[in-house]
C-alpha cells in the first residue's frame, strides 16, 4: 500500500492508451552514435510512467535509466545533427531523437519501421504533455510517494523506522535521530515496528503540512471552519487582486474544490486553497503576460530582440564544438536574431566557425536547413540572421543560392510594398519572415529606381571584425557579391560613426555593431543620445573578443538605453542569461517586447543615470516576505547524506532543510522606473567555505508581477523549470508617498 490521492489519477490518465501500452512493452530500436556505431537495444517505459528504461552492453551498466522530465523533445525524422549525418534520406522516417535538457548528448534512435517510430514519438510526446499539464501540486505529491517506495529497499510495502530516515534524506531533510524517532512512533499506531496503510499516509499528511497556509487559512475561513464564496471573496480583494467579483471566486471553487460536499455548499476547504495557490492564478507570474499581449504592429526598432551572440558554439570560443543543434536550441527558446560567422570551406562550400581558432565547422547549408526547419516552432515572429562574412566571391554566390532556395518565400528580399519605405515595417506584417542583417553594396533605394547594377565592389568586413585587433590582426576588406548584397534589405551593416553623423547621414535600415565596452562608455556618457538613435534604427550589442570562455555581460544598461539586440552566448548558464530569460519571459515568450513609450517618444529627454523628472519617474516601493520554500532539490545528489543549507538571498540560511524551510522575512526596495526593473529570486545552498551554490532562480519584469501570496517557480542553471520545487511569498507594489 502507498498513498493514492484524487488528484493523482491524471497520471493514469493514458492507461489505456494504445500508444502508452506500446512504450510499456517495449521493443528493439538501433542506438546510433557515428556511420559505424548503430547497435540494437531494448528500451521500455517503467509502470511508474516517469522513466524510461534501456539495456547496456557496458560491462557495470547492464540496465540504465532516464527520467520523462528530463526529457526537452523528441524530433521526428533525421532532424538532429548525428542523424543527419550518419544515416541516409531512406530511413528518414523511421528515425526519430530524443533530445534531453541541459548538456546531455542526444538520443539518436531508428525503429524497424515508419509505423513503429510514429508510435514511439506519440507515445513519448503524450507521457511528456501529460507530466507537464500536472499542477505543482500533483507533481510534488508524485514525487514524494515515489520517493517513499525508493526507501522500501526490501519492497514489502512498509517502512521501517530506518526507511524512513533514509527517506527523509532522499528529500532533503536531515533530522536527529530523536525527532526521526518521535514522528515514527506517532504514525505507528499499532505499535508492529514498521508504518503501513493508513500510518503512512498519516505520516505523508505530517510532512506535507504547511503551517503558513494554516495561517492564511485560518485568517479568512469564517464559516463552519472553511471559506465561503465570501470568504473567499474577501481574501482576493484584501490581498490578491484589486478587482475581483463574487463570480469569479465561485469559479476559483468550482475549478479547485476537490471536496463534493464543500463544493455544494459553494465553499473551498484547507486543501482546495491550496490547490488554488499552486496554480497560475497564484502564481507570481500574470497569467494575462504567458500570451502575446502587447501592440506588435509597432516598428520593428520598438521592440527589445532576443539575440544570440556566435551561435553556432555549444562551448567556449577557442575549441569547443560548432553544431546545428545551438541553432535549434535558441530558436526554441524564441530567440529572434542568431549569428553566422561564414568562412570558406572545402569543396566549395561556405561553412561556419570561429575563424582563427580550433573551434570545429558546420556547413552553411545545413545550418539553414535548421534554422528554416526551427526558426517558428516557438514563436511566428521574424528572425534575423546577422551574417560575419569572410567568404570569396564564389561561396558568397552560393550562401545566397541557399538563402533564397531553401528559406523561399519566407525570406525578405524586397522592401514590402511598393514604394520606398522610411521606417521598419512591424513584427507583425512580418510573422513567419527571415531578415538577413549584413554589408549592402548600395542604398536600399536601388530596389526601386533601377540602378541596382553593382556586380561586385569592396566592403570593410563586419564591424565585430575590429576584435580581431585585440589579438595584433589588421582589420581587412573583402568583395562582396551583388547576390548577397540584394537580400540585405532593412538590416544593413554600416560602421557607427557618432550619433550625429547618424543622424544626419545614416537611414533607418543602416544598423551599427557594438563591442560592450564601446556600448557601455555611450551608455553612461552619452545616455539620451544613444536612446533617441535607437528610436529610428537598431543597435547591436556584443560580447567583448577576450571573452573567450563564452562568458557574458549585463543587458540591462543596454535596454536601458533601448538598444534592442541584444546579443549574449546562449550557451553559458549565468546570471546575465537569467536576466535575459526573466526580460523575455512575458509576451507569450515570443522573443519580442515592446519597449517602454518614453524609449520611443521623440520628445523624450530620459536618461538612466540621472532619473531627472519625467513620464517614466514613478516611484514606487516594492515589498517583499519571502515566507518559505518546498522540495528544493539536492545539489550533490551523488552523496546520499547531502542535504542543502538554503537562502534566498538576502535571507539567513536555514540548515539541513531543503524540504520545507521557512524564513518569514521582509524586505523592502525603491523602485524609481517599474517599466524597466527586473524582479529575480535567487536561492542558494549556503556554504561557510566557499561560495555559495545556486539551487535555483526566477527572474520576471516587476510588470508582469502579481501583488499578494504567491508561489514563485525555480528554474535550474539552464533555465529548465524543477518540477516540484517552488517559492511561497507575499508581494506588494504601492505607490511611494
Amino acid at each position: 500500500y502507498w498513498p493514492t490521492f484524487p488528484q493523482n489519477t491524471n497520471i493514469r490518465i493514458f492507461l489505456g492508451d494504445a500508444d502508452l501500452q506500446f512504450l510499456l512493452n517495449g521493443g528493439e530500436l538501433i542506438k546510433i552514435r557515428s556511420t559505424s556505431w548503430k547497435k540494437n537495444r531494448f528500451f521500455k517505459l517503467q509502470e511508474d510512467c516517469k522513466t524510461m528504461w534501456h539495456e547496456s552492453r557496458k560491462i557495470f551498466k547492464k540496465n540504465q535509466t532516464f527520467s520523462i522530465d528530463d526529457i526537452d523533445s523528441v524530433r521526428m525524422g533525421r532532424q538532429s545533427e548525428g542523424l543527419n549525418k550518419h544515416t541516409d534520406t531512406s530511413v528518414e522516417e523511421q528515425c526519430f531523437s530524443i533530445i534531453f535538457k541541459a548538456r546531455k548528448k542526444n538520443l539518436d534512435l531508428m525503429a524497424p519501421s515508419r509505423e513503429e517510430a510514429k508510435r514511439w514519438v506519440s507515445g513519448l510526446n503524450k507521457i511528456i504533455n501529460n507530466l507537464h499539464n500536472l499542477s505543482r501540486q500533483q507533481k510534488s505529491e508524485h514525487w514524494i510517494i515515489n520517493c517513499m517506495r525508493k526507501a522500501d529497499k526490501n519492497e514489502d510495502n512498509k517502512m521501517t523506522l530506518k526507511e524512513l530516515k533514509h527517506f527523509l534524506r532522499q528529500i532533503n531533510i536531515e533530522v536527529d535521530d530523536t525527532y526521526a524517532a518521535d514522528i515514527f512512533k506517532r504514525c505507528d499506531k499499532s505499535n508492529s515496528g514498521s508504518l503501513e496503510g493508513s500510518e503512512i499516509k498519516h505520516f505523508y499528511d505530517l510532512l506535507t503540512h504547511r503551517e503558513e497556509i494554516d495561517v492564511i487559512y485560518g485568517k479568512y475561513a469564517e464559516t463552519e471552519g472553511q471559506m465561503s464564496t465570501r470568504d473567499l471573496l474577501n481574501f482576493l480583494l484584501n490581498e490578491q487582486r484589486e478587482q475581483a467579483s463574487f463570480e469569479d471566486a465561485l469559479k476559483l471553487i468550482e475549478k479547485y474544490e476537490m471536496d463534493g460536499t464543500a463544493k455544494e455548499k459553494k465553499h473551498m476547504t484547507k486543501d482546495g486553497f491550496l490547490m488554488f495557490l499552486v496554480q497560475e492564478e497564484g502564481s507570481i507570474f500574470n497569467p494575462a503576460h504567458k500570451h502575446v499581449y502587447q501592440d506588435m504592429s509597432q516598428p520593428l526598432n520598438h521592440y527589445y530582440i532576443s539575440s544570440s551572440h556566435n551561435t553556432y558554439l555549444m562551448e567556449d570560443q577557442l575549441k569547443g564544438p560548432s553544431s546545428t543543434e545551438a541553432y535549434i536550441k535558441v530558436l526554441m527558446k524564441s530567440c529572434r536574431c542568431v549569428e553566422l560567422d561564414c568562412w570558406d570551406g572545402a569543396n566549395g562550400e561556405p561553412v561556419i566557425y570561429h575563424g582563427y581558432t580550433l573551434t570545429s565547422k558546420v556547413l552553411f547549408r545545413d545550418v539553414i536547413k535548421a534554422i528554416k526547419d526551427f526558426a517558428f516552432k516557438t514563436s511566428d515572429y521574424p528572425v534575423i540572421l546577422s551574417l560575419e562574412n569572410h567568404c570569396s566571391v564564389d561561396q558568397q554566390k552560393l550562401m545566397a543560392h541557399h538563402l533564397i532556395s531553401m528559406l523561399g518565400d519566407a525570406l525578405v528580399t524586397k522592401p514590402l510594398g511598393n514604394t520606398m519605405p522610411t521606417n521598419f515595417p512591424s513584427p507583425e506584417e512580418l510573422k513567419g519572415k527571415f531578415l538577413i542583417k549584413g554589408k549592402r553594396l548600395n542604398k536600399l533605394d536601388a530596389v526601386f529606381t533601377n540602378s541596382n547594377t553593382i556586380e561586385e565592389d569592396t566592403v570593410s568586413e563586419e564591424d565585430e571584425a575590429a576584435d580581431c585587433k585585440e589579438n595584433g590582426q589588421k582589420k581587412s576588406k573583402i568583395k562582396l557579391a551583388k547576390e548577397l548584397s540584394d537580400i540585405v534589405i532593412y538590416c544593413k551593416s554600416v560602421h557607427f560613426n557618432g550619433f550625429e553623423h547618424a543622424k544626419d547621414n545614416q537611414a533607418f535600415y543602416e544598423m551599427s555593431s557594438f563591442k560592450e565596452s564601446k556600448a557601455f562608455n555611450l551608455a553612461e556618457t552619452s545616455a539620451t543620445a544613444f536612446m533617441h538613435h535607437n528610436m529610428d534604427k537598431l543597435s547591436r550589442i556584443y560580447p567583448a573578443g577576450s571573452r573567450t570562455d563564452s562568458s557574458n555581460y549585463n543587458p540591462v544598461p543596454m535596454w536601458n538605453v533601448g538598444c534592442q539586440i541584444v546579443a549574449l552566448n546562449f550557451q553559458t548558464p549565468s546570471k546575465e542569461m537569467y536576466l535575459n530569460q526573466g526580460r523575455f519571459l512575458p509576451n507569450g515568450f515570443c522573443g519580442y517586447i515592446l519597449k517602454p513609450e518614453f524609449q520611443r517618444s521623440l520628445s523624450s529627454q530620459f536618461d538612466p543615470n540621472t532619473l531627472t523628472r519625467g513620464p517614466w519617474l514613478k516611484r514606487k516601493i516594492f515589498h517583499v516576505m519571502v515566507i518559505s520554500a518546498q522540495q528544493l532539490p539536492k545539489i550533490n545528489k551523488d552523496k546520499q547524506k547531502s542535504i542543502v543549507d538554503p537562502l534566498v538571498r538576502e535571507t539567513h540560511h536555514i540548515n539541513n532543510n531543503g524540504f520545507n524551510p521557512m524564513w518569514n522575512q521582509t524586505f523592502q526596495f525603491n523602485i524609481q522606473v517599474p517599466e524597466l526593473a527586473l524582479v529575480q529570486f535567487v536561492v542558494e545552498d549556503y556554504d561557510s567555505t566557499s561560495q555559495n551554490d545556486l539551487i535555483g532562480q526566477y527572474c520576471l519584469p516587476l510588470t508582469s508581477v502579481q501583488n499578494g501570496y504567491r508561489h514563485v517557480p525555480l528554474l535550474t542553471k539552464r533555465g529548465d523549470v524543477i518540477c516540484s520545487a517552488g517559492l511561497f511569498v507575499h508581494l506588494m507594489l504601492l505607490d511611494a508617498q
